[in-house]
């Protein structure tokens, strides 16, 4: 089951002109101006002047839009942008590959002076995480399908609702959202069984640490961080 099953048919990042999710399917990112002018992209000409007005939310971080960053700026800077041409820059920026990752992170919204103007909704937290997953899976032959049910687990958690709670919070099919809960536990009780597996076959080995990596051809790194982990997993078991 992907990621696209848990994402209604609108844009998953807020549509910040007007205060609702967008309608386009179609993918506007906003790369950093070298980028784009490697691919030959130029940068909208109405973002690169808010990044000059604002640079502290349209610069070189993206910080999340306040509901209503629209008007605002209309306001503020009256007779300096044309209605349609900025609605269409900030379509672009709130769909942004950039933008979606400081919606994931849960990064409070933030008003032109660039001070937090609320919390972000469930639903735009969820869905902006859940399309990047889509977006790297399409540029990667690795299966994140594994990372993107932990991911979906932690925002779950995080939200202290349950699972109806969430569903509904999130705007998502409550079906979907519990068979991925589920998959997810299974993949963690895989993981720990893995791990612990691993500690008895170092504990076993009598060798050293990175002795016991290089017979397995990992890395020194990587065993030790896994080892961690199997030994976290034992004091949590035996705390129950």
């Amino acid at each position: 089951m992907s990621a696209d099953n848990l994402s209604p048919a609108t844009e998953p990042a807020d549509a910040v002109a007007e205060g609702k999710p967008g309608k386009s399917r179609r993918r506007h990112q906003r790369p950093d101006p070298a980028a784009q002018a490697r691919r030959g992209r130029p940068v909208h000409p109405v973002l690169e002047q808010l990044a000059a007005l604002h640079p502290q939310l349209f610069g070189s971080r993206f910080l999340p839009l306040k509901l209503g960053t629209f008007q605002d700026i209309m306001e503020r800077h009256a007779g300096v942008f044309e209605a349609a041409a900025l609605k269409e820059a900030l379509g672009q920026h709130t769909r942004s590959t950039r933008y979606l990752e400081s919606i994931a992170r849960g990064v409070p919204r933030h008003d032109l002076d660039g001070k937090p103007a609320g919390e972000l909704a469930i639903d735009h937290v969820h869905h902006a995480a859940m399309e990047l997953f889509r977006r790297r899976q399409a540029r990667s032959t690795e299966d994140l399908q594994p990372a993107m049910r932990a991911r979906l687990r932690e925002l779950f958690v995080a939200s202290g609702l349950d699972r109806a709670g969430y569903a509904a919070a999130a705007k998502i099919n409550p079906d979907v959202l519990g068979a991925l809960l589920d998959q997810s536990d299974l993949d963690q009780a895989g993981e720990i069984a893995r791990r612990e597996a691993l500690m008895r076959a170092f504990e076993a080995s009598g060798t050293s640490m990175e002795a016991f990596a290089d017979s397995y051809g990992m890395q020194p790194g990587v065993v030790a961080k896994a080892l961690a982990q199997a030994a976290d997993d034992r004091r949590v078991k035996a705390a129950r």
